[in-house]
């Protein structure tokens, strides 16, 4: 499998460490799901989990959508794949999912995020609430980083469990 990520720096400022973690723990997420097809990325992890990798990525890209439309543009942004009626729909109705489609959507979101945070300061003050609280951009990128991190380490054992593969 190749690995396209860039390693993050050493020694940087903090929107450049920042960035490139995010962007580092976004790749992640991509390089764990390389080479699969949709049956493999659909595959659960273990009863009576519904998670999948195909669920990961959608959840990711409602993740984006929610921190960077929603709360730091203040932007109406339901997400894509979930509802109040049915919170777990990213990871339960996957069955007819592509994983073109959902990395499709996926990226939509990252490349938004990238587009609207670029001429921010880390200081910026998103427009929408989070629990009825301010939030700064800086601490959206600490959160999705977070986030990111997570996952990516649920990915890890997914993969593993699919085809043996493991890696960073």
């Amino acid at each position: 499998m190749t690995d396209p990520r860039i390693d993050p720096p050493f020694i940087a400022g903090e929107r450049e460490m920042l960035e490139a973690w995010l962007d580092w723990h976004r790749e992640t997420l991509a390089v764990k799901c390389a080479g699969l097809s949709d049956e493999q990325l659909r595959e659960r992890s273990a009863p009576p989990s519904t998670l999948s990798l195909l669920g990961l990525v959608r959840h990711l890209a409602d993740v984006e959508r929610a921190w960077f439309r929603g709360i730091l543009m203040g932007q109406d942004a339901p997400p894509r794949y979930k509802s109040e009626e049915r919170p777990d729909d990213q990871f339960e109705a996957i069955a007819t999912t592509t994983a073109e489609e959902a990395f499709a959507a996926w990226r939509t979101e990252v490349a938004n995020a990238r587009e609207v945070s670029a001429d921010l300061s880390l200081d910026t003050i998103g427009k929408g609430l989070r629990h009825g609280s301010e939030v700064s951009l800086r601490w959206i990128m600490v959160h999705m980083i977070e986030e990111y991190a997570r996952h990516n380490g649920h990915a890890d054992l997914l993969r593993e469990r699919i085809d043996g593969v493991r890696g960073d």
